[in-house]
């Protein structure tokens, strides 16, 4: 996913309850799932900042070696004025962009 297009607030909002559990008729089910979708968001970021400063990466031992690399405090700046991933993840909840599915609900579920 590209965090640069997303147009989630870097603050937190009062949100209208209400508003958030109009498509699933329960605030708790519609917390778990953006919940969910956070933990998803927030993998792929790190995932995405550690394959980007693995290139900075040294592996030797020497201390005289250590200097400041500009690239490098640039991407961890990026990725520190980016929203968090719960604030990401409510925006795309309230624009119905997350799928999700309830078995209990669909029928789905297998009765023991």
């Amino acid at each position: 996913m590209d965090y640069k297009k997303t147009n989630a607030p870097n603050t937190t909002i009062t949100r209208d309850l209400e508003k958030l559990d109009a498509e699933t008729d329960n605030i708790y089910e519609s917390v778990v799932i953006m919940s969910k979708r956070s933990n998803q968001i927030s993998v792929e970021m790190k995932d995405e900042l550690s394959r980007k400063l693995e290139e900075f990466a040294s592996y030797t031992d020497n201390l005289e070696e250590i200097f400041e690399n500009r690239e490098q405090i640039e991407i961890s700046r990026f990725y520190e004025r980016l929203p968090k991933s719960s604030l990401i993840s409510l925006q795309e909840f309230t624009e119905n962009k997350i799928y999700y599915r309830n078995p209990a609900k669909t029928g789905e579920a297998e009765i023991k």
